[in-house]
């Protein structure tokens, strides 16, 4: 069995990676070679720009693929640039979408791969739609053989889920929380959350290759672990030896000072997820999520600590948070006074 993954080096991509090579398949991973010490040994590397179509179709001349998974795609307009190119290279392609394309906000608080499809609060979940509704057109009209992955919040060891970061990332939230210093928890932090360790994501994303019964079917991938915002800040806080010290903000206010964070927020995490993985589970019926995030982030700390690279300090969040906090406590003071 041969397959072409675009990207393959991220956080969900390269545990899929891994597990595919593992599992004997001939795998090519076209890329830019950025991160070639992530690649698996024996995998094959194709070094180009997904975006040049004529050195792509040139390096892929004369090779057809069971499966194509393109994990770096996020609007309608590389989609078509993937439909050029490999609508008569595969026996399956699998486009990886988001879960934050479901509903918002929801009508019902579990969610099937029926739920509909729309969130006016964030583009980013717009434009996966958009995506999506190209390629089940091409299904449909043109027989491209397509499934549609939706993960939802996945980690792994070089990164742990918060609720809200600055643009460098979520490592500030981690040197806060060392520091003693508190960090923002938007709302009340019970709303649930679902978060999957790669690893279990990879073990139902190599079930899906090559699965005929998923021609043409939309399916997420997640963990039956739902959780509330203060347990994830706790755990992580466990994982520290520090106790979190939360700080609840109103949604609301955050984006009213932030707007840039709305779609990460309104459009995702601000909401409760749970998932019904009935669908995964009779497509690969040997599917279970076994990592549970007291677990997982453990080992994430462990290696982030171990790994300064990935230890990126952001001082404008930093300051955003303190800002944020400061103007919240000068309230509570003014009220005490009136």
């Amino acid at each position: 069995m041969k397959a072409l993954f675009i990207g393959g080096t991220g956080t969900i991509s390269n545990e899929v990676s891994k597990l595919t090579s593992k599992n004997g398949w001939e795998l090519y991973i076209l890329n830019r070679g950025n991160k070639s010490s992530k690649v698996p040994e024996g995998v094959k590397v194709l070094i180009a720009d997904i975006n040049n179509e004529v050195e792509v179709a040139r390096l892929i001349k004369g090779i057809e693929f069971d499966v194509i998974a393109d994990f770096i795609a996020f609007e309608p307009s590389q989609i078509q640039r993937d439909i050029r190119l490999f609508s008569k290279k595969t026996k399956q392609f699998i486009f990886i979408s988001s879960a934050s394309a479901y509903q918002k906000p929801l009508a019902f608080y579990k969610i099937t791969e029926s739920t509909p499809l729309s969130n006016p609060y964030w583009k980013y979940a717009r434009d996966k739609i958009a995506c999506e509704e190209l390629l089940m057109s091409e299904y449909r009209n043109n027989s491209f053989p397509i499934t549609i992955i939706r993960p939802s919040h996945t980690y792994g060891e070089s990164n742990v889920p918060v609720a809200v970061q600055g643009e460098k990332g979520f490592f500030q939230v981690i040197d806060r929380i060392r520091k003693g210093k508190p960090v923002i928890v938007p709302g009340d932090g019970n709303s649930l959350w679902t978060i999957t360790h790669n690893t279990d994501f990879a073990k139902a994303f190599v079930g899906i290759m090559g699965n005929q019964a998923s021609i043409g079917e939309a399916i997420h991938i997640t963990s039956d672990e739902s959780i509330t915002w203060n347990k994830i800040y706790d755990l992580i806080g466990d994982a520290l030896n520090v106790k979190v010290i939360k700080y609840h903000v109103s949604t609301d206010f955050l984006v009213k000072v932030q707007k840039d964070i709305e779609g990460g927020l309104i459009g995702d995490k601000a909401n409760t997820v749970v998932f019904d993985n009935s669908k995964i589970k009779r497509l690969v019926p040997e599917y279970v999520a076994t990592t549970r995030f007291d677990q997982g982030v453990k080992k994430s700390i462990k290696y982030i600590l171990a790994h300064p690279q990935l230890q990126i300090e952001d001082e404008e969040f930093d300051k955003f948070c303190d800002n944020v906090i400061k103007s919240q406590e000068e309230a509570v003071e003014f009220f005490k006074n009136i």
